[in-house]
């Protein structure tokens, strides 16, 4: 398994593994990362195959996806790994929590699912359409981050935030999008919920779309001991939105749990 790209900044005994979404990159978390990492925490954002810097995998997998982040977070060699991930690099989170349980010790799940939509073929065939329709059609992902990254943000969203994730969705290859987003309907931890033994913070956006508050809530009911925490008049990408309400959260639960 090739090594993915990644940054690390900071230093401690934690590291905070950021996993972006379908739409981002290591990039993403500019606003999060330098203030995890001065306190305390060693952070690792890395670009998931196929995005940035790292190759792509074929065939693009949730199996094989979580084998990429396995070597990557044996490669940092931290005594105590924290998988943050957004959307479906909650996904991923919760893939590598079933499959190598002993190499993670905390989880935030962050504006994601147990299960991807409803577990029916056809319905999930009728998304990646509706999905893949702007790339059909000659827009490119920029024309497809255009139409698609304001529904992500709250209303009254600032236009520097939008136009920031937009930027980074547009960055992301159209073959690296298409093969995500087929891995992803097939998603299903939903089972493995129960058997999470970590220190566990599940997080919502109020006016999130894509994973809804109700979703979130429900999935942290599903796991033993832990959090839910909604953030007010966000979207589903607070950590560009609100970084500040989005890292106070964050860093709540990890010096609850991860420093002395």
């Amino acid at each position: 398994m090739a090594m993915p790209a990644y940054l690390e900044q900071g230093e401690g005994d934690t590291a905070v593994f950021l996993l972006h979404g379908v739409g981002g990159g290591k990039e993403a978390w500019a606003h999060n990362q330098p203030v995890l990492a001065s306190q305390d925490f060693r952070t690792v954002a890395w670009d998931m195959p196929g995005y940035g810097a790292s190759a792509p995998l074929s065939p693009c997998t949730n199996a094989l996806l979580a084998d990429a982040l396995k070597t990557l977070i044996e490669h940092v060699g931290a005594r105590r790994n924290v998988l943050l991930g957004h959307s479906m690099g909650g996904m991923i989170a919760q893939e590598l929590a079933a499959l190598h349980p002993a190499l993670v010790h905390g989880l935030i799940l962050y504006s994601t699912s147990p299960a991807f939509g409803k577990a029916d073929g056809a319905w999930q065939q009728q998304f990646l359409q509706s999905r893949f329709a702007p790339l059909d059609q000659g827009l490119g992902m920029a024309g497809l981050a255009h139409k698609l990254v304001p529904t992500m943000f709250a209303p009254d969203a600032e236009p520097v935030r939008i136009a920031e994730g937009a930027a980074l969705m547009a960055r992301v290859p159209a073959e690296s999008y298409r093969a995500a987003l087929s891995a992803i309907v097939s998603f299903n931890r939903l089972a493995a919920l129960g058997n999470i033994a970590v220190p566990t913070l599940c997080l919502a956006g109020e006016l999130d779309l894509n994973a809804s508050p109700a979703v979130v809530e429900k999935m942290a009911g599903r796991i033993p001991g832990a959090a839910y925490v909604c953030l007010p008049q966000v979207g589903h990408i607070a950590n560009i939105e609100q970084p500040e309400l989005f890292n106070h959260a964050v860093l709540t639960f990890l010096k609850q749990h991860f420093l002395p």
